[in-house]
């Protein structure tokens, strides 16, 4: 029995803040790594480990340049899933066990592995503060401020929220963490190749990056740990102590070929991708006011990555315009909770009520989406508005 099929897919794909199709330059360089370049990279008795080593060294180097990093700060991980869970949790334990900082600051908007990593850490005796957003999405900077003091082990804050796309003002949040001599991490996973970041003058410590975000493939990532100052860490397991002690495990060389060719890209292309998108999204957005005047986004339009936008369409439940739009593929939130059925948590955070919540999509436009799909996209979505919108009304004349 094979593993799924070989029949295509059909349709228009606007998630791109779910995951990206691996970009095929990516894949190009990816493919001698699978195969003649096999080596594992931590072998240093012959050419095939050193042929690997090679390649995972460019790749560090190319992830650390589109952070602006040194590549001795970038340690492997299989995601931005488990990069946030050692910089969590490994930043905290680290703290309390050798400076007696036992709090946790994050925001009700992160993502739900760095919520997740909180509540276990509160388990485990943390005082953990998660703080409201305002109704735009982003962070209070006078309640963050507030909710410091030198007990602070970590505050985590993501650059680009993977919902409502707004960026937070990472700068002026790291400058509070520095002032009570916390560690500031950020979720930088939505960010990496749609702005330009450079960690060390926004005063990051720590900072999570995903593989298949940004063109690359899934099941690789990596972790931004600041060497100066140094950011210590209490690893997650043991193992043979690879990745600075920080990461054991073998890494693998062709999904680490992969991320770095895929930074290496955005970073190249992302002046002419970021315009090219805010144009599209534009687009888009003007094409669903003209046909559906009481369409609203949620979160803030201005601060925000250009290839997402996350709308409201009052009157209709998110779920059933999906099914109604089978051949375009939208969602109603983060692929990360899609099991879930209660409305999205960080649109509540906003202050939606769970009808306004449900009906909410999330469209995200990325490097292969083009101008006849926005166009048919929104026609069709506005189609499918005005079609539930018209059942009610049918029901009741029966």
């Amino acid at each position: 029995m094979t593993a799924g099929t070989n029949r295509p897919v059909q349709g228009i794909y606007l998630d791109y803040q779910a995951t990206t199709p691996v970009d095929p330059r990516v894949l190009d360089a990816m493919l001698p790594y699978f195969s003649e370049r096999f080596g594992n990279p931590h072998s240093k008795q012959h050419a095939y480990g050193w042929l690997a080593e090679e390649a995972v060294e460019v790749a560090r180097e190319q992830t650390a340049a589109i952070l602006g990093a040194e590549a001795r700060e970038i340690v492997f991980t299989s995601g931005a899933t488990e990069s946030n869970n050692l910089a969590v949790k490994g930043a905290a334990r680290f703290a309390r066990e050798h400076k007696g900082r036992d709090r946790v600051v994050t925001l009700a908007t992160e993502h739900k592995c760095v919520l997740e990593s909180a509540a276990a850490l509160a388990g485990e005796g943390f005082a953990v503060d998660v703080l409201p957003v305002d109704p735009n999405g982003l962070v209070d900077l006078d309640r963050l401020r507030g909710a410091l003091d030198e007990r602070v082990a970590i505050v985590s804050v993501m650059a680009v929220n993977n919902e409502i796309g707004v960026v937070q003002p990472l700068a002026e949040v790291g400058e509070l963490a520095r002032a009570v001599g916390a560690l500031f991490h950020s979720d930088v996973a939505q960010a990496v190749g749609k702005m330009p970041l450079d960690l060390h003058a926004l005063g990051v410590d720590l900072a999570s990056v995903s593989g298949h975000k940004v063109y690359g493939p899934k099941g690789v990532g990596a972790l931004y740990v600041r060497r100066r100052p140094r950011a210590r860490l209490t690893p997650l397991f043991s193992g043979g102590g690879q990745e600075r002690g920080l990461r054991s495990g073998t890494v693998p060389a062709p999904l680490a070929v992969g991320l770095g060719e895929a930074c290496a890209i955005a970073a190249e292309e992302m002046p002419a991708e970021e315009a090219r998108l805010r144009a599209l999204r534009g687009r888009l957005l003007d094409a669903l006011r003209a046909a559906v005047p009481d369409v609203t986004v949620n979160g803030d339009l201005d601060r925000r990555v250009a290839g997402n936008l996350n709308v409201g369409l009052p009157g209709v439940d998110g779920e059933e315009l999906l099914l109604a739009l089978d051949d375009i593929a939208l969602s109603t939130g983060s692929a990360c909770t899609s099991a879930a059925v209660e409305p999205s948590y960080v649109l509540r955070a906003l202050g939606l009520d769970d009808v306004a919540a449900h009906g909410a999509i999330r469209i995200g436009l990325g490097r292969f989406t083009t101008e006849d799909e926005v166009d048919v996209s929104a026609r069709r979505i506005a189609e499918a508005v005005a079609q539930q919108r018209r059942a009610p009304a049918a029901a009741a004349g029966d």
